[in-house]
């Protein structure tokens, strides 16, 4: 994790003025790096809103990290972060990555299992275009259009070890109607990997906390030997995005009658996650 940045001594840049636009000094962080730290000035003709968001992403260190280490986003270091906890993702392993745009979890799969151009073992899926990452086969297309799963079946050109989804609705600005529709294609992930994991396989899937994850946690109870919740500490501590991890894919099983289910789709998400 990168250090968070310490007040350090400012230094004058050449020519720089209290004009309108960012101004920056150089900060040093407890490990020693030196990062520049920019101000939008209020006179920058943003709205305050979103004069404090740019603020903020331009200083978050993930986001300069991620600059240094060459990943595309600052989601990056969350799967990174989660792969050192829990140990996911080896050397061989083939791996689909649902929303994968703009690519930083496919750059971080491509690492750590080996994958080249040669022999890609990662196969990444969004509607938005994407530009080519070494070791990865990147598909432009809704996962959730009718042909997408036939399409990342024949691409990956075997089952996948581990399903991965960062996929996350578009907001509307209603907290409530977010956390619905992001939770929907959490669900929707989450029968696609029940329908194409090898046995032993790991699903990882973002979700929104807000109570309606009754439904996709009893899913993955069913279908993994483990589950697990998971706050990555490169997610920022004011969001409510949080991470399922299901470990331990038991195998597709037979259809069961679901009528006797009512009762455990209705537990608290809360009461068993398996994290330790």
């Amino acid at each position: 994790m990168a250090a968070r940045p310490q007040m350090g001594r400012t230094v004058k840049k050449p020519g720089s003025t209290a004009g309108k636009g960012p101004t920056g000094k150089t900060t040093t962080s407890k490990g020693g790096t030196r990062v520049m730290k920019t101000r939008i000035t209020k006179k920058s003709g943003l709205k305050e809103s979103s004069r404090r968001w740019l603020e903020r992403h331009m200083n978050d260190p993930y986001v300069q990290r991620a600059k240094i280490d060459g990943y595309r986003s600052r989601a990056a270091y969350k799967l990174i972060e989660i792969d050192d906890r829990y140990k996911i993702l080896k050397p061989g392993m083939r791996i689909i990555d649902l929303g994968a745009a703009p690519g930083g979890w496919c750059q971080v799969v491509a690492r750590r299992v080996g994958s080249s151009d040669k022999n890609p073992h990662i196969v990444g899926i969004d509607y938005l275009e994407m530009d080519p990452i070494p070791g990865a086969i990147l598909l432009q297309m809704d996962f959730l259009d009718d042909a997408a799963p036939a399409k990342l079946a024949e691409a990956l050109g075997g089952e996948p070890d581990v399903v991965l989804s960062d996929m996350a609705a578009p907001t509307t600005g209603h907290r409530r109607t977010d956390h619905i529709r992001t939770m929907h294609l959490g669900e929707v992930a989450a029968d696609f990997a029940i329908s194409v994991l090898k046995p032993g396989g790991h699903f990882l899937a973002k979700t929104f906390q807000g109570g309606a994850e009754g439904t996709l946690l009893t899913l993955l109870k069913r279908n993994f030997t483990s589950v697990h919740h998971v706050k990555p500490p490169s997610s920022r501590g004011e969001s409510v995005e949080l991470f399922m991890l299901a470990k331990g894919f038991k195998g597709r099983q037979p259809a069961e009658d679901t009528d006797g289910d009512a009762g455990e789709r209705g537990s608290d998400p809360r009461d068993d996650d398996g994290e330790d």
